[in-house]
């Protein structure tokens, strides 16, 4: 059942988002813009065109300080966290002791602590996870009176660099701590939509302010959940609880890039002992990327089938693309049918629609390299 308004949890840019039109609507706990009056279409395409501006401060914030933070952190994750160089960020995953994904998250070097994002509907459970397992010395500092807003777009630098002349400099997983018109923030050029960006964490006071500026720009607008995800999907991107979640192996989702070097040596972290039976002999299913024929999207939790045959798998994530202007999903199939060019049909309201396997991102990505 969909949580009642009352209930909500609010950004601090939530009384921006009515006043620019937005339709709220719940997510992980919060009352969040799915869109905007322009429409989720307008808004992909000006992200993929321009630059749009996305309110991501239902996340979770954290820092972990002290002697020991990022050993500490790899009890939990397959990650090579203590090989992370300052002014560096990297992608991870929390793994439980079966294998599976915990969460996916973001961590930051910032040189005096570890600055961790994590997903909004997972953030309790993560930090009382990373508390547990913190030694003598180490605190995870969690930082809820910060916002976060992701400046998404191949024009975002160039719009952004007059406000923070300090920021064009940063490569694809830079990260600093720097000020924008004044405001302090930490700021990372990354983002989940595939294109090239900044995440700007701010003191929650200042987050409206600093919004309204990055709105005022030429060439910015505002987007909602709805774009992020058909965004993240064209990105071929995994969503934390479609995608990936406990019962899903880093092997399976295709994200044995995250596990460092070193840590295929050490083999010490939790679910090891799936992960490497996987690597060496290969897991139960896969994700793949899929193309309907057509221009009907298959949603979450289509069967797959082959032709005319059995379930093979299911949908985790689908939809319209606008880019591609044409649906693609992705999904789990047994590794028999994972090669790309498969031919597979997915059977939406009990009828059969041909697709096939294709390869991810489905929209090249355009990270600044």
């Amino acid at each position: 059942m969909a949580e009642s308004n009352e209930t909500l949890l609010e950004t601090p840019l939530t009384a921006l988002h009515r006043r620019l039109g937005a339709r709220m609507v719940p997510f992980a706990g919060y009352a969040m813009p799915v869109q905007y009056p322009a429409g989720i279409m307008a808004e992909h395409l000006h992200c993929r065109a321009s630059a749009a501006l996305f309110d991501v401060s239902h996340m979770g914030q954290a820092e972990l300080v002290g002697e020991g933070a990022a050993a500490a952190l790899e009890q939990l994750t397959p990650a090579d966290v203590k090989g992370l160089k300052p002014g560096r960020q990297r992608y991870g995953l929390l793994t439980t002791m079966a294998g599976g994904i915990f969460d996916d998250f973001m961590v930051a070097n910032f040189g005096d602590r570890l600055f961790l994002v994590v997903n909004a509907s997972r953030k309790a459970e993560d930090f009382a996870l990373i508390e547990a397992a913190l030694p003598a010395g180490v605190r995870l500092r969690r930082l809820p009176d910060r916002a976060l807003l992701a400046l998404q777009g191949p024009k975002a630098a160039e719009l952004l660099a007059p406000m923070a002349p300090d920021l064009a400099g940063l490569s694809f997983l830079g990260v600093a701590e720097t000020k924008i018109a004044g405001i302090p923030a930490f700021v990372s050029r990354s983002g989940y939509t595939g294109e090239d960006g900044y995440e700007i964490s701010v003191p929650c006071g200042e987050a409206e302010r600093l919004a309204e500026m990055l709105l005022a720009l030429p060439g910015v607008a505002p987007a909602g959940l709805g774009a992020r995800d058909s965004l993240r999907l064209e990105a071929g991107l995994c969503l934390y609880g479609n995608d990936i979640d406990e019962t899903t192996s880093p092997v399976e989702a295709g994200l044995t890039w995250t596990i460092g070097k070193r840590r295929r040596m050490e083999w010490n972290f939790p679910g090891a002992e799936r992960v490497r039976e996987e690597l060496a002999n290969g897991p139960r299913r896969l994700r793949v990327g899929l193309r309907p024929e057509g221009r009907q999207p298959a949603r979450s939790h289509t069967p797959i089938h082959l032709p005319g045959g059995k379930q093979v798998g299911e949908v985790t994530s689908g939809g319209f693309g606008p880019s591609l202007n044409g649906p693609m999903a992705m999904g789990y199939v047994a590794p028999a049918q994972a090669r790309d060019g498969t031919a597979l049909e997915l059977m939406v309201r009990g009828k059969p629609l041909a697709a096939r396997v294709a390869p991810m991102p489905f929209v090249p990505h355009n990270y600044a390299r």
